[in-house]
């Protein structure tokens, strides 16, 4: 059985969520605390997915997810590795990361996705939206047909809400054409209809691109701004009693647990 490691403390307050994301797709799911990690009594290599979830790590002190990066980053663990060295082992290995909203923020400090240059730095940053709020509320999300994600497979068209304050995606103009490039653009905002969202409100911070999401170049690792374990079943859309009336037969799943389905499938698949 496939088995996810969700990563919790320091303000992230979404491993709940996402640990039910796993369960309702069959997944073995164990949440720990980072300083489980730290300290040795947790290793990343016992589990298929690492996963870095939501939240208000160190209440977003010197920006969202800096702080929580840099310890990830420069942290010795026991065997005098950084959890960063650990992390590319762990991919060297085949295995997959999925972080969400703050745990993106984490990803993209880190230098796990782009990662373009396959150096580890970071080549991005996530920046306050343009908007100047907090935005909560729902977007719909466009999956890049071309992305090498096996989180994304036949995903079109995600409804997924937002919950955060520095979603603004920001690349150089050279880095941006690469990832453009390379398809490592794994969702991008659009409309209900599909087509891109070059504005606000559904464009929701900014992102260069409409991008809402970025996979690395090999596909392992997906990073997203909006939430699709806060989608995991038709009850928790704002419109699921217009869509069940439409609809009566409709499949109650939420959209977003079709993400968890697909990696926990993908994986079991490899394994047999």
């Amino acid at each position: 059985m496939t088995k996810a490691l969700i990563i919790t403390g320091f303000g992230i307050n979404c491993e709940q969520e996402m640990a039910a994301a796993y369960r309702l797709a069959n997944a073995q799911a164990h949440i720990a605390h980072i300083n489980d990690i730290f300290d040795g009594s947790c290793t990343i290599h016992d589990y298929d997915i690492l996963n870095f979830p939501g939240g208000f790590s160190f209440g977003d002190d010197l920006g969202s997810g800096k702080v929580m990066a840099n310890k990830l980053k420069y942290k010795r663990l026991p065997n005098q590795k950084t959890f960063l060295d650990e992390v590319k082992k762990f991919i060297a290995d085949g295995k997959y990361i999925l972080g969400i909203c703050n745990g993106f923020q984490f990803l993209v400090r880190l230098g796990l996705v782009p990662n373009v240059q396959i150096k580890f730095e970071q080549e991005a940053t996530l920046a306050q939206n343009d908007s100047g709020i907090f935005e909560d509320r729902w977007v719909y999300c466009k999956v890049n047909p071309q992305s090498k994600s096996p989180f994304l497979k036949g995903i079109d068209v995600l409804p997924l809400p937002v919950r955060h304050g520095e979603g603004k995606l920001i690349m150089a103009s050279e880095l941006s054409q690469e990832v453009l490039d390379k398809n490592l653009q794994a969702l991008t905002y659009c409309a209900a209809s599909g087509h891109p969202a070059l504005d606000y409100p559904a464009n929701p911070n900014g992102s260069a691109h409409q991008i809402a999401g970025l996979t690395d170049t090999t596909g392992q690792i997906l990073g997203l701004m909006p939430h699709p374990e806060a989608f995991l079943s038709l009850y928790n859309h704002p419109d699921w009693p217009s869509i069940k009336n439409k609809n009566p037969k409709i499949n109650e799943d939420g959209q977003g647990l079709q993400i968890f389905k697909n990696i926990v499938q993908h994986i079991n698949t490899k394994k047999t």
